[in-house]
């Protein structure tokens, strides 16, 4: 038995050595075009993956780019990420030249294992390639989502605050809001089923791909598994209401997607359908309520912005009669508090960048871009640059006022043809959620020096416990 396994041992090596070979030098040969920028790859297909990410888990993912712009002297330079040869490009100048070239040099990239046919977490049926299908969407969603659809959702918006406040806050305010708007679902038990596999799905999207029991990427898996079956049930027992009349055609956005057609024809399939409202669901979801939470702590940290913000939001309370709902008029009139929000999401913003792929060789600040080459830009390589915002720690809402920020220096909704498209819905939902957070409750931390982890969004990591003081004005 000793023999077999030395003989099969043997035989292994040769094999073995030339994939190894094979690997680093693939590894090698990405990183040998002339004239690219300063970095280094780090390990063949893992790259510098778990720096990029650790940098995040230990809640500092500006580190990563930081660190690398002083030590290369450069704000382009090259590394390696979730097995792909990448540019990181910093600073407002490379913000304004991706935003700009969408679609012409550069289109939206994600991992592989995120999207697709043959993928695991969005393991779409569709046969076009991500770029077409998230062209699809963006015709889809402006009537939606456009601030003349969404006027009518304000008073939605504010009924569901008020009950959270009342009977749950439980961390699921967002969750609860998407669901109700996206597909009209109120059941708060089957909200909160939905909701308990909402976090594992979101930390495992950017995770390195390892497909292994107990990893954040396998969890993920599952978790989209479980959601997409319950979205498809909904979706089927919609279809059934429609055609009985249970149902009108304009309550939510799931009708539109179950009957737009595109150029060849054709209509979605259910299980693209629920791939696309998972999506809804993650976007409407996981970017506001950390922009929420970053809310909180800094109006519990900061008191005196609290009483500005208070004051602005008791003035619209006094205007309106009892049980009265809040509408647009009243939402335009939080010029501060949104000031407050816009701060918050400059210094945690939800999105920490994003990923594209040139389609085209090009060249950027004096550097080759080769086609296929990944390229990441960082809110942070602007959000907490001293250049474009003077002492960049600084909390201070008072940078919204009047013209605000230079072009480009501040994209926490992105920019370009790629901007969220739920940006306006996004100020909706946290405005409304400002509102009945402080004209009922003062609050205040109780881990004064609470870690704060990006994974990938930013959170507190033992929840952001506050103790409430109910008032009343």
């Amino acid at each position: 038995m000793e023999y077999f396994y030395l003989t099969l041992l043997l035989l292994c090596v040769p094999v073995i050595s030339i994939f190894l070979y094979l690997i680093f030098d693939k590894h090698r040969s990405q990183h040998s075009h002339a004239n690219l920028p300063p970095g280094k790859p780090g390990l063949p297909y893992v790259g510098e993956s778990l720096e990029f990410l650790s940098t995040g888990w230990k809640g500092q993912p500006e580190k990563f780019v930081f660190d690398r712009i002083y030590k290369y002297s450069s704000e382009v330079f090259k590394t390696n990420i979730f097995g792909q040869p990448t540019m990181v490009v910093c600073g407002a100048t490379a913000h304004k030249f991706l935003f700009s070239n969408e679609n012409r040099l550069v289109v939206s990239w994600w991992p592989d294992s995120l999207t697709g046919p043959h993928h695991k977490i969005f393991p779409s049926s569709l046969q076009t390639s991500s770029k077409e299908e998230a062209i699809k969407m963006r015709k889809m969603l402006p009537e939606f989502l456009k601030p003349e659809a969404l006027q009518r959702y304000i008073g939605v918006m504010d009924d569901i605050a008020r009950k959270h406040f009342v009977s749950e806050w439980e961390n699921n305010y967002t969750f609860r809001l998407a669901c109700r708007l996206f597909i009209s679902l109120e059941d708060p038990n089957r909200i909160s089923k939905l909701y308990d596999y909402f976090y594992p799905l979101a930390s495992g999207i950017i995770s390195v791909p390892i497909d292994l029991p107990g990893t954040p990427f396998r969890r993920a898996i599952n978790a989209s598994k479980f959601i997409r079956n319950e979205l498809l049930a909904i979706i089927k027992r919609r279809k059934m209401d429609l055609r009985e009349g249970k149902a009108t055609a304009t309550q939510d956005i799931l009708p539109h997607m179950l009957t737009a057609s595109f150029e060849d024809g054709k209509c979605m399939s259910e299980r693209d359908v629920a791939d696309k409202i998972l999506g809804l669901l993650i976007g409407g979801h996981d970017t506001t309520s950390a922009a929420c939470t970053f809310i909180v702590k800094s109006l519990a940290e900061l008191p005196h912005i609290y009483e500005r913000v208070y004051e602005e939001q008791v003035e619209i309370a006094k205007t309106k009669a009892s049980g009265e709902l809040l509408n647009w008029n009243d939402v335009q009139k939080m010029k501060f508090s949104w000031n407050v929000a816009c701060e918050v999401m400059r210094l945690a913003p939800p999105l920490q960048g994003a990923f594209r792929e040139a389609i085209n060789d090009f060249v950027f600040n004096g550097f080759s871009i080769p086609k296929g080459w990944k390229l990441y830009w960082s809110a942070s390589s602007t959000h907490r640059s001293p250049k474009c915002f003077p002492e960049p720690e600084k909390f201070d809402p008072t940078r919204f006022e009047g013209n605000g920020p230079a072009p480009y220096t501040y994209v926490p909704f992105g920019g370009g043809p790629r901007m969220c498209p739920g940006k306006e819905y996004a100020r909706l939902e946290i405005l409304v959620f400002m509102h009945n957070l402080v004209k009922k409750f003062e609050f205040q931390k109780l881990i004064p020096d609470e870690k704060i982890v990006v994974n990938p969004m930013p959170i507190p990591q033992k929840g952001l416990p506050v103790l409430l003081r109910p008032h009343t004005y």
